[in-house]
């Protein structure tokens, strides 16, 4: 399960609508416990690719995180990214390209009238969708 209060959803959101027509990108710290993650710290990074169908986060910005992460006491508990016109689950590329299990990959849809956020877990080639708690 991973934790994410509201005001870091909302921080997330507006990133991604602001950025719209290309997908947005970040990544997420905190701290773990067991089973549990809870998310102290979200990144709101470059999209190198300007894309609209796909991400990379800005090299230059992954390392500043990191180096804020460190200095924090923070892990890195995985990345968020957005999806501007296709539902929030991984496509085949993201499946592809997730090469830490124990990461939690949060993708945003903004492709209907509400937005829809969800985290999975990528291992072997497939996503598991993971719980997530959005608090107040």
């Amino acid at each position: 399960m991973i934790r994410l209060q509201k005001t870091d959803y909302l921080q997330i959101l507006s990133h991604a609508r602001a950025c719209l027509p290309e997908e947005a990108c970040g990544l997420l710290a905190g701290r773990c416990e067991g089973e549990e993650a809870r998310v102290e710290a979200v990144y709101l990074l470059e999209n190198a690719d300007h894309s609209p169908t796909h991400f990379t986060i800005a090299p230059q910005e992954q390392l500043k995180a990191i180096l804020d992460m460190r200095a924090r006491g923070l892990e890195l508990l995985g990345n968020w990214h957005s999806h501007p016109e296709t539902p929030s689950r991984p496509s085949a590329e993201d499946v592809r390209l997730a090469l830490d299990p124990t990461a939690s990959y949060l993708i945003l849809s903004l492709a209907e009238n509400e937005p829809v956020l969800r985290s999975f877990r990528i291992m072997d080639g497939r996503a598991e969708q993971e719980e997530l708690q959005i608090e107040e």
